[in-house]
Parts: structure tokens; C-alpha cells; sequence
């Protein structure tokens, strides 16, 4: 006989009390349950059960296997449902975590794209510069750019894109260009406010250190396209990735601020909590930005 059924004959004459009420929630005859039951105690060397005229109650021993055997019964329950869900249609309600500057320039113009392939998403997308908790706030997924902190949410890489010093030929023509990274401690500086390290840089020198530069500034805010405009309009050096500067820099607006210093590369990417496997709504957005942003340099924003 098959071993599992044999484990939820058992297990359900303990949790129901006797072979007939067993039988009834089984859906098969109560002899039936009871050949199940016979074969599992003969298998097992043991008597699992004690037998009355009046009750059924498990021995020591059978008390024993039923929680371990309950155990095995509730894993293959849920095997059984991960595989129906993982060959549904993808539905529900999306809650997706992204900031605003990506969110507004690059994830909003596509997302009718993926509304229409998959109808019965509903996405939830909420715009907010700081660092959201992805399970207590219950989101599904969250786009997170730049060196991911250690945790144990699951990431995928979607794409990359520079981080670049970058300011106004007006700026530059008034305070001169920085020719190396000390000369911008001497400049004004446009921070983003939501960093974790606070008002400071972190800047790969071309000999490949690693520096850090703080300075004052006129402007602190948490909005990177403030500093887009406040860096065109002239206010100082900010840093930038490339997915906001880009356009300034084709239209001349802004310049890079060092010459020759090659641009900081970073990661965008998707995260999303922890578990035995993904939900079919997370996957397919996941697998929907990535053939999304595929040919997508880190520059070619």
C-alpha cells in the first residue's frame, strides 16, 4: 500500500477519534481505513493504536509517529499547492516599493506594458526615497539601486546604471572645474539627504582607492531631480545617476564636473522576501523589467 495514505488513515482516526468518522472525512469505506491502519502498524513492527468498543486513542508510540507523520502529511500538502501555484495565471495585488526618480522617469512609462499582458495583476505602486521594510510593510517587491546591504531578501540584477559627478558650464565657469577629487572640497556640493552615510561621497580615485568626500553646500534634499535642477540651475556639483542626468548631458545643460574621471557603476535591482519560491505575480514583474531594461547600458538612460 502507498505509505502516505497509510499516514493519513492514521492520522485521521486520531484527529477524528475513530475509523468511522475517519472514513467519513476521507471519503472511502471504513474498511478501507482500517486495512490502511493494519498494514502501517505490520510495516512498522508496533501497534499504533488503542482499540475499545467505545474509543480509539493513539499508544505512546503512535502518539509519537502522529506528530512526525502529521509533519510529513502538511509538507506534501503544501508541495502539492506550490506546484498549483506555480502553473497559475499570475493575479492579485502587486505592492512594489521604488523611488521616485526611478519610479516617475523609467518604471511608469512601462508598466501599461505589463498591465496588459498580465490583466489580473493589480499593481500597487508606492514612490518614497527612503529605505522601506519589505515584510513588515508588507510589500512584494521593492527596486533598490547602488550596493545592496546585507539581509535575507532575495535580489535580482535588472540593470545598471553610472553615478557621475556632474554641474552646469555656468557653475564651472564661475568656481573653475575641479581637476582631482581634494579640489572638491573646495566647491558646493549638492547632497542627497537620504543616504545612510549622510553629506558623504563616495568617490573610486583612478588609481582604484576608494575615497570619501564631505563637504558643505547650498541645497540638501531627498529628491534627485531637485538636484538635477538645482545642479542645472547652477547651485554646484551634485551626483547623480546616470538614468536623471542623461538627458542634461546630451543637451549640454550639465557637464561632468572632473574630466577623465570614469564614472561609479551601480546596480538596480529587484528585491523581494525570502521564502521556498516566488509568487507567480513577483515572478512575471521581475521577468518583465528585466526583458524591459535588457539592451539598457549603464549609460544609455
Amino acid at each position: 500500500m502507498d505509505r502516505l495514505s497509510e499516514m493519513e488513515a492514521f492520522a485521521t482516526v486520531v484527529d477524528q477519534g475513530g475509523f468511522t468518522d475517519a472514513a467519513k472525512k476521507l471519503g472511502i469505506s471504513k474498511s478501507a481505513v482500517s486495512k490502511h491502519v493494519s498494514s502501517l502498524e505490520t510495516r512498522l513492527g508496533a501497534r499504533l493504536l488503542n482499540r475499545t468498543t467505545r474509543r480509539v486513542s493513539p499508544t505512546e508510540i503512535g502518539l509519537a509517529y502522529y506528530d512526525r507523520a502529521r509533519r510529513v502529511l502538511t509538507d506534501a500538502g503544501e508541495a502539492d499547492a506550490l506546484v498549483t501555484a506555480m502553473q497559475a495565471e499570475p493575479s492579485g495585488i502587486l505592492r512594489v516599493s521604488v523611488a521616485t526618480d526611478f519610479g516617475v522617469n523609467h518604471l511608469s512609462p512601462i508598466l501599461g506594458g505589463f498591465l496588459h499582458e498580465y490583466p489580473e495583476i493589480t499593481v500597487n505602486m508606492v514612490l518614497d526615497n527612503r529605505f522601506v521594510e519589505l515584510i513588515s510593510e508588507g510589500f512584494d517587491l521593492a527596486l533598490r539601486i547602488g550596493e545592496l546591504e546585507d539581509s535575507s531578501l532575495r535580489a535580482r540584477k535588472l540593470a545598471e546604471t553610472h553615478k557621475m559627478m556632474i554641474a552646469s558650464p555656468s557653475y564651472l565657469e564661475e568656481y573653475g572645474r575641479p581637476a582631482r577629487i581634494d579640489d572638491l572640497n573646495e566647491h558646493k556640493l549638492l547632497h542627497y539627504s537620504n543616504q545612510s552615510g549622510g553629506n558623504v561621497w563616495r568617490i573610486t580615485a583612478p588609481s582604484g582607492e576608494k575615497r570619501q568626500v564631505r563637504s558643505a553646500g547650498w541645497l540638501t534634499v531627498n529628491d534627485g531631480q531637485s538636484l538635477l535642477h538645482a545642479a542645472q540651475g547652477g547651485l554646484g556639483i551634485a551626483f547623480l545617476p546616470a538614468f536623471l542626468y542623461a538627458d542634461a548631458l546630451r543637451d549640454g545643460s550639465l557637464v561632468p564636473a572632473i574630466e577623465g574621471l570614469d564614472p561609479e557603476v551601480q546596480g538596480i535591482y529587484a528585491v523581494y522576501p525570502p521564502g521556498r519560491y516566488t509568487q507567480p505575480k513577483v515572478r512575471a514583474f521581475i521577468d518583465f523589467l528585466v526583458e524591459s531594461f535588457r539592451d539598457r547600458g549603464a549609460g544609455d538612460w
